[in-house]
């Protein structure tokens, strides 16, 4: 079950909600921009600017539009499938609400740097994340083999 699964928070609370937990901690240049099946969300801290790309539930998948009873699968009312679709929703933004403020009181409790908590969503000046950059790095990296070992050798005999 995904997490928020049967919130009532409607998607336009939860934007304000991470509008102010943006603006507390001193976020600015904050937007949000939508299509049918995507979010992005932008803003800049800490000298960076970071994006979330999140992708939305197409309104037309079976998965809202149809319902099985026993062995049996059934169309939905236009309602229903509505309903079902608008709580996916309002469910990946609470999602991505958890997800930016976790990773903030993780810089604030000190577990991690501003950059490390955010390094996948920061973009780079040619428009990219470093996320974008790296994956393939790290792709072709597992599938030549050449990762360094988990241990370093060992140095010598323990006294």
């Amino acid at each position: 079950m995904a997490y928020a699964a049967t919130t009532n928070v409607a998607v336009s609370k939860t934007k304000g909600d991470i509008d102010g937990l943006l603006r507390k901690h001193k976020a600015s240049g904050f937007g949000v921009f939508e299509e049918a099946t995507r979010a992005i969300l932008v803003f800049e801290m800490g000298g960076r600017r970071i994006v979330f790309h999140l992708p939305l539930p197409n309104q037309a998948d079976k998965q809202f539009t149809h319902y099985k009873r026993g062995y049996r699968e059934h169309r939905r009312s236009v309602d229903a499938a509505l309903a079902s679709w608008e709580q996916a929703c309002r469910s990946r933004w609470r999602a991505l609400f958890l997800c930016i403020k976790a990773k903030l009181e993780s810089i604030e409790s000190g577990i991690e740097n501003f950059e490390d908590a955010f390094l996948a969503h920061i973009q780079m000046p040619d428009g990219h994340s470093v996320s974008e950059h790296v994956r393939p790095r790290i792709a072709q990296a597992y599938e030549t083999g050449s990762m360094q070992p988990l241990l370093p050798p060992p140095s010598g005999k323990a006294d």
